[in-house]
């Protein structure tokens, strides 16, 4: 543990597995005591809490469907009694249902608004006002935003919204030292990305970058420990891609 973020408190929404599993344990050995949220992987969430224990650091796992303003709340509420307050805030709980425009259905238009805008909104609504002095906030987008792929409108452009939420919010809070900022992964070995493609088009994704590699959780983990700690703290209100250069 390097401790850069001793005694600070971390809420990191859909830290169960994958991206924010790396970033809830990334902040626990920086020194975060980190609240870890899932909707429905109580298993996954619960080991992602007892290898952070494991390792020295402090953690709990608390349930709550994000899209739902109280539930959202109760994670806040949650945290302040636990842990005592609520310093950072890593929105990264998200869905990602792909296909064309002209075939979307409402029903899928309709979750991927629930939780990747509504449930961020309702995230972010909630950090402005209780996140304590000197907080960061750091979103998580994509890079499809800028690459614009074909099958990824309405999950594109749920994250578009939320990276101009990003950048308004932090004129917003102006006056309390708390930066708003997002990240924006690339294609990364994760279950949600991996999840229903061919082996060829993973191949031909993870060659796209001059990297010539798909991304690890890891590598978007360090992005946004980098931006809720110190040597962060100039960046606000601005969208990091971290993609190995492929747009």
């Amino acid at each position: 543990m390097n401790m850069r973020l001793h005694s600070k408190v971390a809420i990191v929404t859909g830290g169960s597995r994958g991206i924010g599993a790396a970033i809830a344990q990334a902040l626990a050995d920086a020194g975060c005591a980190v609240l870890i949220n899932y909707k429905g992987r109580e298993a996954d969430a619960n080991s992602v809490v007892a290898e952070i224990t494991r390792r020295g650091g402090k953690a709990v796992a608390i349930q709550a469907d994000i899209a739902v303003a109280a539930e959202a709340a109760a994670l806040f509420d949650q945290c302040a009694n636990v842990f005592g307050g609520v310093d950072i805030v890593v929105n990264n709980a998200g869905v990602m249902q792909l296909s064309p425009i002209a075939e979307t259905s409402d029903e899928s238009f309709d979750h991927q608004v629930a939780i990747n805008l509504k449930g961020s909104f309702h995230i972010l609504r909630l950090a402005a006002k209780r996140l304590r002095e000197g907080g960061r906030i750091v979103n998580l987008s994509t890079s499809v935003v800028g690459l614009k792929l074909e099958n990824y409108g309405v999950y594109a452009a749920t994250k578009s919204a939320v990276e101009t939420l990003t950048a308004i919010l932090s004129k917003e809070l102006r006056g309390r030292s708390i930066t708003v900022n997002a990240v924006a992964p690339g294609p990364t070995a994760t279950a949600l990305f991996l999840d229903g493609k061919s082996p060829e088009l993973i191949e031909k994704l993870a060659s796209m970058p001059p990297l010539q590699r798909l991304g690890e959780p890891l590598d978007i983990a360090n992005a946004v420990l980098f931006l809720a700690g110190p040597d962060g703290s100039w960046i606000n209100g601005q969208v990091l891609r971290a993609n190995g250069g492929i747009v």
